[in-house]
């Protein structure tokens, strides 16, 4: 892929009108989805699941149809969904908090408790297994991290961290909070890494979204056991730099 021009002018053609579409359609889509997970909150996690998970899939294919949004992915063969691993991912936009549960096993991910703050749509988080966590809290929210990342991992369920805590900018990595490799350490489960360029197409506080491909990466499993949670994080966040750079 071409690398796109990042200078202080970009001359791709704006879509206002796919991303507007695009806009209205994910919010209305959500708020229907979001009355059908509470009307069926007493069903099993799977269904609940399942039906989250449909409505990523709607959102991806809406990308590609309003916006020109494709994705490709490399290294789903370090992917086995019988063995519960911990998804380190960097992040870049909302593209990939609904894209990776479309490709990668199912998974709980971990949230901060502002969000559950927008009626609804927040509040059906919790009815897929969400990890809350306040951040205000930082030795609480490490401990209720640990305890309920071991409890969704033991019961087979991946656990979707972004460690950097925060959207960076495209092309950019932020330092690593210290938390998921805790419990990657605590736990023995192994982490996955994985590396995307949505911050290219589908940029952190931005309206516009441009037609192209992501492109995302999937590393070979990192073994965990017997290991510093800084060594952890160390590994991971330098993988993710280096193959950033090659997409």
């Amino acid at each position: 892929m071409t690398q796109q021009n990042h200078s202080s002018i970009d001359n791709r053609p704006k879509n206002y009108i796919g991303s507007a579409l695009l806009f209205i359609s994910i919010f209305s889509t959500a708020t229907v989805v979001g009355l059908i997970l509470f009307a069926l909150f007493w069903t099993p996690f799977s269904v609940r699941y399942k039906i989250a998970r449909a409505w990523c899939v709607l959102v991806v294919e809406m990308s590609k149809f309003f916006c020109g949004l494709n994705y490709e992915v490399e290294g789903l063969e370090n992917i086995n969904p019988q063995n519960a691993a911990i998804i380190f991912s960097n992040h870049q936009s909302a593209w990939e908090t609904l894209a990776l549960r479309v490709f990668l096993p199912t998974q709980a991910a971990v949230l901060k408790k502002e969000l559950l703050y927008l009626p609804l749509w927040g509040w059906a988080l919790v009815l897929v297994k969400s990890i809350v966590i306040d951040r205000s809290n930082q030795r609480g929210a490490l401990k209720k991290l640990v305890e309920e990342g071991t409890k969704r991992l033991n019961e087979g369920i991946w656990v979707l961290i972004f460690p950097e805590g925060t959207r960076a900018g495209a092309r950019e990595v932020l330092p690593f909070n210290v938390g998921g490799a805790v419990l990657a350490q605590k736990s023995g489960f192994p982490v996955v890494p994985v590396v995307h360029n949505a911050g290219d197409f589908w940029a952190r506080y931005s309206f516009l979204k441009y037609a192209g491909t992501i492109k995302v990466k999937i590393g070979a499993p990192i073994d965990t056991k017997g290991r510093k949670a800084a060594d952890i994080n160390a590994e991971v966040e330098t993988w993710i730099k280096d193959e950033l750079a090659k997409l």
